[in-house]
């Protein structure tokens, strides 16, 4: 069975046309409503009708201009000058120069510094190419060290009497019950002369009977002279054992 539109009255055959018609001008006008729009976001993305527009560009290029404003003093205030302290001069204390080094270190000098003279050790005869002389007398006119001390000084001199420097020089013994074991160098105590050496036994004056021994030795630990024994004494007269190691051969 088949219908013939032909055959249908007019008002029926017209009006699904006109609201088709009338639906498709609506969208195109929306279409050109829309690309409008987006033609005036693109020329212009600032506008008021963004309602996603971006910040203003003159913005991030904004500076603030500082303003210096001058240092004021205070109404009240007035310069105060400051005087500096003036500088005193002290009078520095009198020096004492100590008497020369050199001839102090010779034992027979000792009558200078005491009132009766100090005993005197005699060199024996040896083998060795050094003697050793020593000798007791007070510390303080040659190093400046009162009584509160106890040492062994003395100096190594060649043929002619030159000093001889970095010879190493060893004490050992006994001190009361204290057991003694030192080794220094010649040229470490300047204040007794060149090529001299010290060392320091007690912080006061130790009688002993010769229990303490001192001895030459060159740089290689071959001894230079004998072990030769010496004493101290209670006594700040003779708180300082003078040792010379003379070159004989």
């Amino acid at each position: 069975m088949s219908y013939n539109f032909d055959d249908l009255p007019p008002e029926k055959k017209t009006r699904p046309g006109l609201v088709w018609d009338v639906l498709t001008g609506v969208m195109v006008l929306m279409t050109v409503c829309v690309g409008v729009y987006f033609l005036i976001l693109l020329f212009n993305p600032y506008t008021a009708i963004n309602p996603l527009a971006p910040p203003s560009p003159t913005k991030g290029f904004e500076t603030l201009t500082p303003t210096l404003a001058p240092l004021t003093l205070p109404p009240t205030w007035t310069p105060t000058v400051t005087q500096e302290p003036t500088a005193t001069r002290e009078r520095p204390p009198t020096f004492t120069p100590f008497p020369s080094p050199t001839p102090l270190m010779l034992p027979t000098i000792s009558s200078g510094f005491t009132d009766t003279p100090a005993p005197t050790f005699t060199p024996k005869a040896t083998s060795m190419p050094f003697t050793v002389a020593v000798s007791a007398l007070e510390s303080a006119p040659i190093n400046g060290i009162g009584c509160n001390w106890l040492g062994i000084a003395g100096t190594a001199e060649d043929l002619n009497g030159s000093p001889l420097l970095y010879l190493t020089v060893k004490v050992s013994g006994m001190l009361g019950e204290k057991p003694v074991d030192l080794l220094t160098v010649t040229g470490t105590a300047p204040k007794y002369g060149q090529g001299a050496f010290e060392f320091t036994l007690a912080d006061a004056p130790v009688n002993s009977e010769n229990t303490l021994s001192i001895q030459l030795f060159d740089q290689a630990g071959l001894p230079l002279s004998d072990q030769v024994y010496f004493s101290t004494f209670d006594d700040c007269k003779k708180n300082l054992v003078l040792v010379r190691f003379k070159k004989v051969r």
